[in-house]
């Protein structure tokens, strides 16, 4: 799930479809109705304000997120996973540190992203 207004988040989810050719993830904006059942399902804030995983039914957040993601995507994209190391206070102090000012450095769109048609079955809202 990610950030359906924001320009960086929106960027994010383009920049994981060009790199993970097999489908892996699907995705779906905090703000749209099915992002907001998974938050409900899982006993989420409908206020997030981080980019979540749902791998295997267990819930992943923040960098953690981020970083097993990027396992799963082509190219040396799979090295960063070994920032998994590092404990997740200390890499997410840094990951709320751009997830706060996001808005105001990457810019917020008015509404959601419309999908590509190619990519369509890639999003589930």
């Amino acid at each position: 799930m990610f950030d359906g207004v924001c320009n960086l988040c929106n960027s994010s989810v383009q920049f994981v479809i060009k790199r993970d050719p097999t489908g892996h993830f699907k995705f779906a904006s905090l703000q749209g109705e099915a992002g907001q059942k998974l938050l409900s399902k899982y006993g989420l804030n409908s206020n997030m304000n981080s980019f979540i995983l749902v791998e295997d039914n267990n819930i992943y957040l923040e960098s953690t997120a981020a970083l097993r993601v990027c396992r799963k995507l082509n190219g040396g994209w799979k090295v960063l996973s070994v920032l998994l190391i590092i404990p997740s206070p200390l890499r997410n102090y840094f990951y709320k540190i751009i997830a706060n000012n996001r808005y105001k450095w990457f810019g917020k769109k008015d509404s959601c992203m419309l999908p590509l048609p190619e990519w369509k079955n890639r999003f589930f809202d």
